[in-house]
């Protein structure tokens, strides 16, 4: 893929979730994921070949116009496989005033792991307020867990986890 671009599901960022996150959101759905979870909701999103390239300043310039939306949510596919684009997009939004979720099947220990050899993982992750990790388990599928599809995936105060080096999952979550 060329520099400055994003490969998505779908061109458009999605509108007023309420199940993607915490409060009204928006959220943008890359495409790519090696992951391949048995039982994922969005197999669709798995191929790295499909979906749309688009420039990540066409993305920016549409969260700039988002209104009455609370935060934006990163799924996918795994954006963590875009890891420059994800950067520079969840800093973005920092920058309009909201805030960030971001879905991916790595847990935040390998995502510190991944740092090590590449600075683009930790920068993420220091625009990420909260990051819902791990793979989707099908034997662990549940409906009583919030914002997850499995019970074994976290949802991390990602600040927090930084400062302390390891996963601290916010409390209402756990």
């Amino acid at each position: 893929m060329k520099k400055g671009y994003v490969k998505l599901a779908n061109p458009n960022i999605q509108l007023d979730s309420i199940v993607d996150g915490e409060g009204i959101r928006s959220v943008i759905w890359f495409q790519g994921c090696s992951h391949n979870c048995p039982g994922c909701h969005n197999p669709e999103t798995h191929d790295f070949n499909s979906g749309f390239e688009v420039s990540i300043d066409e993305m920016k310039k549409k969260i700039d116009h988002l209104e009455y939306q609370t935060g934006v949510t990163f799924s996918g596919g795994d954006p963590m496989m875009q890891i420059e684009a994800l950067e520079e997009l969840a800093k973005h939004v920092h920058e309009c005033g909201m805030n960030v979720w971001c879905y991916t099947g790595y847990t935040f220990e390998e995502l510190l792991e991944l740092a090590k050899k590449n600075e683009h993982y930790l920068e993420a992750l220091k625009n990420i307020d909260v990051l819902v990790d791990g793979r989707f388990i099908l034997d662990l599928k549940s409906f009583n867990v919030q914002f997850r599809g499995s019970s074994n995936q976290r949802i991390l105060d990602v600040s927090e986890s930084l400062k302390q080096q390891k996963a601290v999952i916010i409390p209402k979550y756990k």
